[in-house]
């Protein structure tokens, strides 16, 4: 029997550095599971997933971003309704014009006190441990 492993994948917040407060890039899916989520997607063979994450933004918004930092890991096998992945998440920043592209519905830029409420994925938990960081300093907590 071949051994299953979750699928590395990689998701961008991506913080448009060049507007006030510095919103955060997020898209609606056009694919199930459908509702907002931060830029990201798998991890191709061969591919770092730092270069996964910069190519995912590029495709899915249309920025060149620069990653800042790493956030964390998450890996609940319940994360991803489809399959169980794992994901890398970085923080990266980025200037311009985004646009929707691959699979997003549309794409939207959203303050810290703005962020939708139908988050696919654990992207709530993500965005919640992000904004701790970001306006308190406080690191997530593993596990």
């Amino acid at each position: 029997m071949t051994p299953r492993n979750p699928a590395p994948t990689a998701d961008i917040i991506i913080e448009m550095v060049d507007r006030p407060h510095r919103p955060i890039v997020l898209v609606e899916r056009l694919n199930p599971p459908y509702g907002w989520a931060i830029p990201g997607g798998f991890v191709d063979v061969g591919e770092s997933v730092e270069a996964a994450a910069v190519r995912e933004a590029q495709e899915e918004t249309g920025l060149s971003v620069e990653l800042v930092e790493q956030l964390l890991t998450y890996s609940d096998p319940q994360r991803d309704p489809r399959q169980h992945t794992l994901s890398v998440v970085f923080i990266a920043t980025a200037t311009g014009e985004p646009q929707a592209g691959d699979d997003a519905k549309k794409l939207a830029l959203f303050d810290p006190w703005e962020i939708p409420t139908n988050l696919c994925f654990d992207h709530d938990r993500i965005l919640r441990d992000y904004l701790h960081y970001r306006h308190y300093g406080i690191r997530p907590r593993l596990g």
